[in-house]
């Protein structure tokens, strides 16, 4: 049961995040039209190491605790990525059935606080201070829960929230000055960070690979990344959507009220994979990631001008 409790949870969670992130829209409608197919390489999600004391004992709001979802979904983790210079580490997980039921990869990072200046994690500790210990409940028992797939995934979705109340403005600024994926974060909380579309699996003429992908989505009027990143010695090339502009709500700084401000939410990625030689004379299509591309990702959801 479980692969088919992914299966709809990532197809809710496309849902959401396509209404927001327009330009995965446009690829789908693109590659659609093509008489194309419209496959998904990995979901990448971003989140906080820190611990929280609550009333069910400490809880990890990294890597550790999204991990209980991956693993109760069946991934297993298959690679991990260390970013000493933006304090960022990632472990990649993947499903044994992916194949067989067409799963994406899962990527997931995390920003390493206590690594950062002292006002910086004092900051992001009185934020998210103010978890709803639901969350965490659902995290830990909805699977385990006898319920049919659209009650789980109605739970589950849950997680993919700001689990905290909403930030100060001045707090998201400041960390923002400092680390832009720390305070992307405090706004965002555990909201899919990017979807990805597998060139492999476009089966068109039109778009044979991904530089004909990113330019059809140029003609499209898609803002793209400059460069696309990685080679085919590598395995793999990447790229990216520029990310779009939402107003968020935050805290107004002089009363306290709820007001908002533009700020970067998130950016569609088109990845290609290629064969590498594993062993001599055995070549396997490449399917983990590259750090350095990955790095080049993280930037995409700079704030223009705001460090």
């Amino acid at each position: 049961m479980k692969p088919q409790i992914a299966l709809h949870l990532f197809s809710s969670l496309w849902e959401e995040y396509s209404a927001r992130v327009s330009y995965a829209r446009t690829y789908q409608e693109m590659i659609t039209a093509a008489g194309g197919t419209v496959a998904n390489d990995h979901i990448a999600l971003r989140s906080l190491r820190l611990s929280l004391d609550t009333p069910t004992g400490k809880v990890d709001l990294g890597i550790n605790y999204l991990e209980q979802l991956a693993t109760a979904l069946g991934y297993v983790a298959a690679g991990e990525y260390i970013f000493p210079e933006t304090h960022l580490y990632a472990r990649h997980y993947s499903h044994p059935q992916q194949a067989e039921f067409d799963l994406p990869k899962l990527f997931i990072s995390e920003l390493i606080v206590d690594e950062l200046p002292d006002k910086i994690i004092q900051l992001i500790y009185q934020t998210v201070s103010s978890i709803d210990h639901e969350i965490i409940y659902y995290l830990q028992n909805s699977i385990k829960d006898n319920e049919d797939e659209k009650n789980i995934t109605q739970k589950l979705q849950q997680i993919f929230t700001r689990p905290w109340k909403t930030p100060q403005r001045s707090v998201v600024e400041e960390v923002n000055q400092v680390n832009q994926y720390g305070a992307w974060v405090l706004l965002h909380g555990y909201a899919v960070n990017h979807f990805t579309g597998y060139v492999n699996r476009q089966n068109t003429a039109k778009y044979p690979d991904i530089d004909a992908t990113v330019a059809g989505l140029v003609n499209l009027g898609v803002p793209m990344k400059a460069e696309i990143e990685g080679n085919i010695a590598c395995g793999l090339r990447q790229t990216a959507t520029q990310a779009v502009t939402e107003m968020v709500t935050v805290l107004d700084d002089s009363n306290n009220a709820e007001i908002q401000i533009p700020w970067t939410y998130a950016y569609y990625e088109i990845a290609q994979r290629y064969p590498v030689e594993i062993e001599p004379g055995k070549p396997l299509l490449f399917d983990a990631f590259l750090g350095n591309n990955a790095q080049q990702l993280f930037e995409m959801t700079r704030l223009s001008g705001n460090g």
